[in-house]
């Protein structure tokens, strides 16, 4: 009996190993069967994706993704309840998403308007609420109704209290609304802001004002910069000395030395802030765009030197890094979350939409489009586009991407 019960023991031993070799066996034949599969799969699958630029952008006219995209912009402040939804939505999460959302809306709407004049009475009609809802918040409540909860941390530098970050939005907003269709109303309260930004840009080392107590931030003082130029063209009045001056003092006292673009934030003496020592992808993509109409061979440069660094693909799909690899700054709000791995920035990626699509690089702008098809779940309904992924603000700055030009243009070659 114990050689029987021997036996039997060696015999299911010899079955159980047996069906554990065979089923090894087979989990290694699929696991390379996938691994095979996947080798041939990944590397197509942006063709599954693949993207008509033209549907997005066009040089005449508005592309039908940029109509359907504007159409859901003009629904949010075409209607009052919709409208106070989405605001205070964005005012939880980061007051400023509500700012600037209306800024590059007004951005938008101008270009389509000029390259389409049916659009030109909405566009009036709708810039018009958003400058005058805007300026009745900013009277009502202040600056910090639109600022990050620590612009109440320490005191302002300046006096009296104000933002570049607010003043430079708003004065860019009126501009850009007499650009379309001259409205005077706007005329003395451009000319009135642009006098206090210049004003308190000069008592900067850097010809920089504050955004955020004894913060500048590029991104804002670019957009002033835009406005002052825009306003010369609307009005006559010629301030370029001072925005010559601006790039030569930026260019010595501004500049990351290893990628050689401008850097994030800094004090008003023009040392580094440590959340904006970095040159960020959500920055210099926007400022050099704004630069383009102040000093268009330095703004090529840096939109140059943000794509060599920040440029990203993946399998055929394309995205930013918030900062270079030779420059590690620190996440925020306005990179947004960074995936892992890929070290793609959300805020970054919107932004070199932007970038690309304004200095005409099209092979890029073409795998960022396609990555906005796979990753951010877009939805046509009703005549209208929504990236579920996004927010109003993203969708503004994707949808001002799609349509800028024609409003720069006319900056550029001096007609109102």
């Amino acid at each position: 009996m114990p050689g029987r019960c021997y036996a039997q023991a060696v015999l299911w031993a010899a079955l159980i190993w047996g069906s554990v070799i065979l089923t090894l066996k087979t989990i290694a034949v699929r696991v390379v069967a996938l691994c095979v599969a996947a080798g041939i799969w990944l590397p197509n699958m942006h063709h599954l994706f693949a993207v008509d630029t033209s549907e997005y952008r066009q040089d005449v006219g508005v592309a039908p993704k940029a109509r359907m995209m504007a159409e859901r912009h003009l629904a949010i402040w075409r209607d009052p309840d919709l409208r106070a939804q989405e605001l205070k939505k964005m005012q939880k999460v980061n007051p400023e998403w509500d700012f600037m959302s209306r800024t590059y809306f007004v951005l938008a709407l101008a270009n389509i308007a000029l390259r389409d004049p049916s659009y030109e009475d909405i566009a009036c009609e709708i810039i018009d609420a958003i400058i005058e809802n805007t300026r009745r918040l900013e009277r009502e409540k202040g600056i910090n109704h639109f600022l990050l909860g620590y612009a109440r941390h320490r005191p302002w530098v300046m006096r009296p209290a104000r933002s570049q970050f607010i003043d430079g939005e708003i004065a860019l907003m009126m501009a850009t609304r007499r650009f379309i269709r001259e409205d005077l109303r706007y005329q003395a309260p451009l000319q009135e802001l642009s006098r206090v930004m210049i004003a308190r840009m000069e008592q900067s080392a850097v010809l920089s004002a504050e955004s955020y107590p004894n913060q500048a931030w590029l991104f804002c003082n670019t957009v002033s910069l835009a406005a002052i130029r825009m306003m010369d063209v609307l009005d006559g009045s010629d301030h370029s000395e001072f925005l010559a001056r601006w790039i030569s003092t930026a260019q010595r006292g501004l500049m990351d030395r290893a990628t050689g673009m401008l850097i994030s934030s800094y004090a008003l003496d023009g040392t580094p802030d440590p959340s904006g020592d970095c040159p960020e992808g959500s920055t210099i993509f926007m400022s050099a765009h704004m630069l383009e109409i102040v000093d268009a061979e330095f703004a090529v440069d840096q939109y140059r030197r943000a794509a060599q660094a920040l440029r990203k693909s993946f399998l055929g799909f394309g995205y930013a890094a918030e900062w270079s690899s030779r420059c590690q700054g620190r996440h925020d709000v306005d990179s947004g979350p960074i995936v892992p791995f890929l070290d793609a920035s959300a805020g970054s990626s919107g932004m070199a939409v932007l970038g690309s699509a304004v200095f005409d690089d099209e092979a890029y702008l073409s795998e960022l489009l396609r990555s906005l098809e796979f990753a951010a779940f877009p939805e046509e309904k009703n005549g209208q586009l929504v990236y579920h992924a996004s927010n109003p603000v993203g969708d503004a700055v994707l949808l001002y991407g799609l349509v800028e030009g024609p409003l720069w243009r006319r900056v550029m070659e001096g007609r109102r």
